[in-house]
């Protein structure tokens, strides 16, 4: 029998957050679903990052994912932003350790470099690369959506990369593992 594994990946914002789940079936993909959840109508900042997290919350309830991706906020120059964006991603992040679902970040580079090879790829080449891997038939109008696709497929992309080299659990496990490199 087959390993089975269900990623939620999300895109945080303020304006638009983008979500997409996939489903992993011995180590070939399949979209569950791929949406946006639009918060431009509302002006009320408390607002938004609440709907962020029932949103999150109800997404975790209904499809019951195994592991959470999302993208980390970029440094940009608008402070503002930021840290708008930071309370997006935080309450995202909230609600999935509210379900106990294991949380792992990505930086946008890292994303657009595991789906297309290259760190600055535009959003339309994610988005292209996607439906190509996905056999998404076609692409939303906005692009958030995919952007959260993109984490979970980078999510799966990155899972189960051996480490290259041995664990270690201090000095005395190191030294016990390597004796002949030791100068008594």
């Amino acid at each position: 029998m087959g390993s089975e594994k269900i990623i939620l990946g999300i895109d945080p914002g303020t304006t638009i957050m983008g979500f997409g789940l996939i489903k992993v079936v011995d180590k070939k993909m399949e979209l569950i679903v791929l949406d946006e959840l639009m918060l431009k109508k509302y002006d009320d900042h408390y607002l938004k990052l609440k709907l962020i997290f029932e949103r999150t919350v109800h997404l975790i309830d209904q499809y019951h994912p195994d592991e959470i991706a999302i993208e980390a906020p970029f440094f940009g120059k608008n402070v503002q932003s930021m840290l708008k964006l930071g309370r997006a991603q935080g309450v995202a992040m909230a609600a999935g350790l509210s379900r106990e679902v294991p949380i792992t970040e990505y930086s946008p580079k890292k994303i657009k470099m595991a789906i297309t090879g290259n760190g600055n790829a535009s959003k339309e080449q994610v988005a292209k690369m996607l439906q190509s891997l996905l056999k998404m038939k076609e692409l939303p109008q906005n692009l958030d959506s995919t952007d959260g696709l993109a984490a979970a497929v980078c999510h799966f992309y990155n899972s189960g990369k051996v480490t290259v080299g041995k664990n270690y659990t201090g000095w005395a496990a190191f030294v016990k593992q390597n004796e002949k490199r030791v100068v008594k």
